[in-house]
């Protein structure tokens, strides 16, 4: 930032982060909704006073300010053209915590799911629990009123805020909270110059005219419909006591839950904790014939008592089916429902569950409503069934086309009474455009969330965007509902405020606004003024832009659509306290930039308003990608399986086709090769590749080791296949990769005698390298020729009674993953044969295990204790669980995964200087710590190389292949090599 740039006197003053560059701008102009818009700059403040002096320079520089959190909105509270303030980054402290009087004092940053993790041990929860709960922020639940999986029983954010302490925006500091009547007229009557005595003499005068009063309680959602978040809450705070005499004190945290941070930017929020549910919880999952079916269902459900009522339809459980994390999830699933009600009780005991369950099931039963009703019991079989329909955003992602499933009418919510009739007339409303509706969420408080298919790329969609909103919000207020049930006004329904609360309620609480906010500085343009929701939609008109690649993306339609299956949901925020691999780099930085998310946004934008004549020839991208370690976690874990391991792999070639390949990125490609010239001086090798004068030249970190070359390679040392006493139960193939052959041969060693004495024949057929070096550096071009050679030379050989056995995950995974979307068309379909029966040798030998084909008795009996550390790759395209059932074959064997994700060196990342003190970081997050604390006698176990060097390395530990262990473990002869 240059001395003359208008923001660098506020960089001179902040203990955070201010950024103003482009790559930070695009970044944060989009969140989890439709809307994008360019903001002036990015700020991550440190304190309450960073926020005090971002706010204090908005208004002497007549600009705005836009709290930020996780950005998980969905109807684009946080997008706007001013300052963004992050909060997610440095304000995440917990900071007072009373068990006995139950509640928690915490900063706007802090993780709702982490929240929950730290107060469990003490038996209490922060009730609302949204299906974002693993990435978003207090701050932006209390701002956009959050509910959640369990509001029919613990209500919204609104209803669990006892304290607020806020700079508004003329910055001055104020702390709201629950007030008798008296302290609240004492308010009122403060000295006139002081905002505080402005903004309750405001509610004063407003709430207790009775004009106001009648208007308010006619115009505003019925109060039976627990979710409604329309304009601001000043229907709540007509209900206390200083305008009712009811004895409830005003708070007016109320007002600000659900004002989406136009009102005042809190700082600290102190928050009401409740206990954690009953003991006993189960899932009735009723199955339905017709979503109306459901609707009626959903009545009688409610008569039981249920914590939770939710609803899938068949458009989001048929998307579970082709991810591959979600598949795992739909055990409970039976035959082909058109609807299903997930409804969950929480019961004292489990006799008094299981009756509840009965009785329910009958009653549905009687009156002719579903076919199936499994009850659904143990926290790990629950929590993937609430895994399978929290994902159903994502998911809709993955619809090829540019029709999306949008959330312009997704949020509305009716009294459950009126349900059948209200989503009646709704499909009405529809189907007179031609529409059908994704339905799925909250229908025991009478919020579905209904996402008509549309393309916002096309002019005539953004009307009937805006069309049907107007329509719904005519059908919304006809049943006296709302339209914002949980997800808030935002930019999307804003526009439609007046109409919902009437034209006069729509000046009381402009004129509230202009009370506390008289020059627009806090996130303008939200609830008041809001302009129309067909300005500044995401995507471009007309924008149907096509790219010429190496990697095939015709399933998704091309690259761009590709890239824009990200909807911005932020699965990709999550912690490394909340577990999974996705997003290595963002788990260590708590940086949107390095987010799956963050990156997607850079490759939209300047794909598509690339500002040069080739869009790939972009600085801004690469510095970004560059990040990107390639564990493929995103693939598996994001619910839209957007892979940016593929997309950067791509970017990268596109890129080097202009700018040409640097050196050390050539070299760390062509390594196979390279290792072939240095085994002919493999002495002079060795000791050069340990210098710190070699490190230098190529870019590597000092103070990593090169692993040097042994004294025979994998195919030096093998000759022929053995010949086995006795009948061999099969023929296995061995890919000797470029890792195993040339720096690791001793584990290939291992495996063929492990095969060996287990029955099987074991050859090593003609093959290339797998190609991983070319890909993790963007030579998809060359990584094309070599698969494209692998699969001509082995889709012959191998087959399932031969099939190819791999042990470097990363190595034998390409050809599942990578090698039916690099080789030609022509040859798909034997890539995709060859990728059927190329195996992982743990997943060889746990199949093997559980036919009956494995002899235990060859093993020891001796007891071991391993601490397995997961593959990132393996996790995403494979699975783990196979390698802990091969390791636990020898019968006192006992496996632990360390519950981490990504290891930090990710292949050659590590390695380079500029990259070796963030590997480290991600390290230290799970694995390091877990290595660590290990007993001497545990064994530390690893299937990557990469992650084997990075254990020894990071935690000073030797790692073992899982072939070592179980090698090590069988009663065998010494080995002679």
């Amino acid at each position: 930032m240059k001395e003359n740039d208008l923001f660098y006197p506020l960089k001179l003053v902040l203990e955070g982060d201010i950024y103003t560059d482009q790559v930070q701008r695009v970044i944060y102009a989009t969140d989890a909704s439709s809307y994008r818009e360019l903001p002036q700059a990015v700020c991550k403040p440190k304190t309450k006073e960073d926020i005090r002096r971002i706010i204090n320079f908005a208004r002497a520089n007549k600009t705005s300010v836009i709290p930020r959190a996780a950005g998980t909105s969905l109807a684009g509270q946080v997008v706007g053209p001013g300052i963004v303030v992050d909060v997610s980054k440095y304000m995440n402290k917990i900071l007072e915590f009373n068990a006995e009087e139950k509640w928690v004092l915490v900063e706007p940053g802090v993780n709702l799911a982490e929240l929950n993790k730290y107060l469990a041990p003490h038996g209490l929860q922060y009730g609302p629990e949204t299906s974002t709960a693993n990435r978003c922020c207090i701050g932006g639940m209390v701002g956009n009123n959050s509910c959640g999986l369990h509001s029919l029983v613990y209500g919204s954010a609104r209803d669990h805020i006892l304290e607020a302490e806020c700079i508004l925006a003329d910055g001055s500091e104020l702390v709201f909270k629950a007030l008798t009547t008296d302290e609240f007229l004492a308010k009122t009557n403060g000295p006139d110059d002081l905002t505080e005595t402005r903004i309750y003499r405001n509610l004063y005068e407003t709430l207790t005219d009775p004009f106001n009063q009648e208007q308010i309680r006619n115009e505003f959602p019925d109060p039976k419909v627990k979710r409604r978040n329309n304009g601001y809450a000043i229907d709540v705070l007509l209900e206390t006591d200083p305008f009712t005499g009811n004895g409830e004190k005003i708070n007016v945290c109320k007002l600000l839950a659900g004002s989406e941070g136009t009102l005042a930017f809190s700082t600290s929020l102190k928050l009401n904790l409740i206990p954690l549910p009953p003991k006993y919880v189960g899932l009735v999952c009723a199955h339905f014939k017709s979503l109306q079916e459901a609707y009626r269902g959903n009545l009688i459900a409610l008569k039981y008592h249920p914590g939770a009522i939710e609803l899938m339809d068949d458009i989001i459980m048929n998307c579970t089916r082709e991810n591959i994390e979600q598949r795992k999830n739909r055990f409970f699933i039976s035959g082909d429902p058109k609807a299903m009600l997930m409804i969950e009780f929480a019961r004292e005991t489990e006799e008094e569950l299981l009756d509840t369950a009965a009785r329910l099931e009958q009653e549905l039963r009687n009156a002719g409503l579903g076919y199936h009703y499994p009850l659904v019991q143990g926290d790990g079989n629950i929590k993937k069934v609430w895994a399978l329909r929290t994902a159903g955003l994502g998911l809709l992602s993955n619809i090829p086309g540019d029709k999306r499933s949008v959330t312009v009418i997704e949020d509305t919510a009716v009294a459950p009474e009126y349900l059948p009739a209200y989503m009646d007339e709704f499909d009405q409303v529809l189907a007179k455009y031609g529409l059908s509706c994704v339905k799925y969420a909250h229908i025991a408080t009478g919020e579905i969330h209904l996402r008509p298919l549309l393309n916002l790329k096309e002019d005539a969609d953004v009307i009937l965007y805006h069309t049907i909103a107007r329509e719904i919000a005519v059908l919304v207020k006809k049943y006296r509902g709302s339209l914002s049930g949980e997800h808030g006004d935002g930019r999307l329904r804003g526009e439609f405020i007046p109409f919902m609360l009437g034209d006069h309620n729509y000046r009381l609480i402009k004129q509230l606004k202009l009370t506390w906010d008289p020059d627009q500085i806090l996130n303008p343009g939200k609830i008041i003024d809001t302009p129309s929701i067909a300005e500044n939609l995401r995507y471009l008109i007309g924008e149907t832009r096509q790219f010429k690649t190496t990697f095939d993306f015709s399933d998704q339609q091309g690259l761009l659509r590709a890239i824009e299956k990200c909807n911005g949901s932020a699965d990709c925020r999550k912690s490394e306290l909340i577990g999974g691999t996705m997003c290595p780099t963002f788990m260590a930085t708590k940086d949107e930039d390095k987010s799956t998310r963050g990156r997607a946004n850079i490759l939209r934008e300047f794909l598509t308003r690339p500002g040069k004549a080739n869009p790939f020839d972009q600085e801004e991208i690469y510095q970004v990608l560059d990040l990107c370690i390639s564990c493929k976690a995103c693939k598996a874990e994001c619910p839209s399986n957007v892979d940016m391991a593929k997309f950067k792999a791509e970017f990268l070639q596109q890129y080097y086709d202009v700018r040409g390949v640097p050196l050390r990125s050539r070299l760390i490609a062509y390594l196979p090769q390279l290792y072939r010239i240095g085994r002919l001086v493999r002495p002079l090798t060795n000791w050069l590749c340990g210098t710190v004068l070699f490190k230098r030249m190529i870019g590597f970190a000092e103070e990593r080791k090169i692993p040097p070359l042994p004294k025979l390679s994998l195919r030096q040392w093998y000759k022929k296949p053995v010949l086995l006493n006795g009948k061999a139960k099969g023929k296995v193939y061995l890919f000797a990769d470029e890792f195993t052959n040339q720096n690791e041969s001793e584990i290939g060693i291992k495996t063929i005698l492990l095969l060996n004495k287990l029955g099987y024949e074991v050859a090593i057929p003609k093959h290339r390298e797998s190609g991983r070096t070319y890909l993790s550096k963007g030579l998809v071009k060359t990584a094309k020729k070599i698969a494209t050679r692998n699969v001509l030379q082995l889709h012959r050989l191998v087959s399932a009674e031969t099939p190819l056995l791999g042990i470097e995950p990363s190595a034998i995974l390409t050809f599942r993953d990578e090698y039916p979307e690099l080789v030609d068309h022509h040859l798909k379909e034997k890539a995709i044969q060859l990728s059927e029966h190329t195996l992982l040798l743990d997943e060889f030998i746990a199949a093997g295990m559980e036919k009956g084909q494995i002899d235990r008795s060859l093993f020891t009996a001796e007891k071991k204790q391993i601490k397995l550390h997961g593959h990132c790759q393996q996790k995403a395209v494979a699975s783990t669980a196979p390698t802990k059932t091969m390791l636990e074959i020898p019968q006192n064997y006992q496996v632990v995964e360390i519950a981490g994700g990504c290891c930090g060196m990710a292949g050659s990342f590590g390695y380079e200087k500029e990259h070796y003190e963030l590997s480290l970081k991600i390290g230290e997050l799970v694995l390091f710590p877990a290595v660590r604390e290990a007993g001497a006698d545990e064994i530390i176990c690893a299937s990557g190389t990469s992650c084997r060097h990075q254990i020894e390395e990071g935690a000073g530990r030797k790692a073992l292949h899982p072939v070592e262990v179980l090698y090590e473990a069988l009663v065998r002869e010494p080995v002679n090599q």
